[in-house]
């Protein structure tokens, strides 16, 4: 059943300690629960927030004693917010940890599950470690789809979390993904190098697109793996962190990944089919830290499993000199 949740006035948040260094997108998700993301990303987009009084983007950090003013707002929720998380829920992702010290969590999420509640979604990755460690302050670092699995790191700390962030917008954290696209793919190792621009649907829902006017640079380093009669294992180290990216740099070379229902989903594939999106957050390198991998999940490794059964097919090609 629905019901219509209204703020009458203004509403005000003044951040805290623990709050600064969030982008105020994700501040946003944390405080305005059951409003759908599309709304909040519409209303920092029509200047309905401001931050000290000043316009903002998403991306936008927050600081200590920062003052976010949100408009007068009304949406439609379904009654889901007082979802709990089950302790079976909770305790099966806290299993899902494969790095762990005083600072720094790192887990390896499921296909299926968003790495945060909101948009319809009663709860995420960060609500359920929250509820099995019973420990308020866990932030996400950075985030992946919700339909992608693997590593995933959340601090435990703030000093952490602008570290690891400062990190990431330096380009110093190495990303590894594993991805089965649809073809083989022609040359070992190529650097896709392609700006992306993001755009919204009339429902809401975010998209990517290739855009050398509108598009922000965004680099991808493709290496082949292993390659099969009807499709690639590539693993992909993205060198600039755009939304869908992997998936967009993989159309746009005509090599979409298997299993997406976004972006080529109707390039020919004549493989075995798959249960949903294939990629998976492999490797972290960060300095500092150990190694951290996560293997292949069974589903995928069932797939190239499958896949390698319909004869591989390994033709000698040159490297891109890129």
């Amino acid at each position: 059943m629905n019901s219509t949740q209204q703020w009458q006035s203004v509403t005000w948040f003044e951040v805290d300690e623990h709050q600064a260094g969030q982008r105020i997108d994700n501040f946003l998700f944390s405080r305005l629960k059951g409003v759908p993301k599309s709304r909040i990303y519409r209303l920092i987009r029509e200047s309905q927030v401001r931050v000290n009084k000043k316009r903002v983007k998403a991306e936008t950090k927050l600081n200590i004693g920062d003052q976010v003013r949100v408009a007068p707002i009304r949406y439609e929720q379904k009654d889901e917010s007082a979802v709990p998380v089950s302790d079976k829920v909770a305790q099966s992702l806290l299993s899902r940890v494969v790095y762990e010290d005083e600072g720094l969590m790192v887990v390896n999420k499921p296909s299926g599950i968003a790495v945060h509640g909101g948009s319809g979604v009663a709860y995420g990755l960060i609500e359920g470690l929250r509820a099995a460690t019973g420990k308020k302050y866990l932030e996400l670092v950075h985030r992946i789809d919700r339909d992608t699995s693997g590593l995933v790191m959340i601090s435990k700390k703030r000093s952490v979390l602008r570290t690891l962030q400062d990190l990431l917008r330096e380009h110093k954290i190495k990303k590894t993904y594993a991805a089965v696209v649809k073809g083989k793919v022609a040359l070992d190792k190529q650097l896709i190098n392609a700006p992306l621009h993001r755009y919204e649907l009339a429902n809401g829902e975010r998209r990517v697109c290739v855009s050398p006017k509108e598009g922000k640079e965004s680099k991808t380093q493709w290496n082949v793996e292993e390659r099969f009669m009807h499709a690639t294992l590539v693993y992909a180290q993205p060198l600039s962190g755009r939304t869908h990216q992997i998936r967009v740099h993989g159309l746009s070379i005509g090599h979409p990944l298997v299993g997406d229902d976004k972006y080529g989903h109707e390039t020919d594939y004549k493989g075995p089919k798959p249960r949903r999106l294939c990629l998976h957050a492999m490797r972290l390198d960060i300095p500092g830290y150990p190694a951290i991998e996560a293997p292949l999940p069974e589903d995928m490794q069932s797939l190239v499993a499958q896949l390698r059964a319909q004869k591989a097919d390994k033709p000698a090609v040159k490297d891109d000199d890129e």
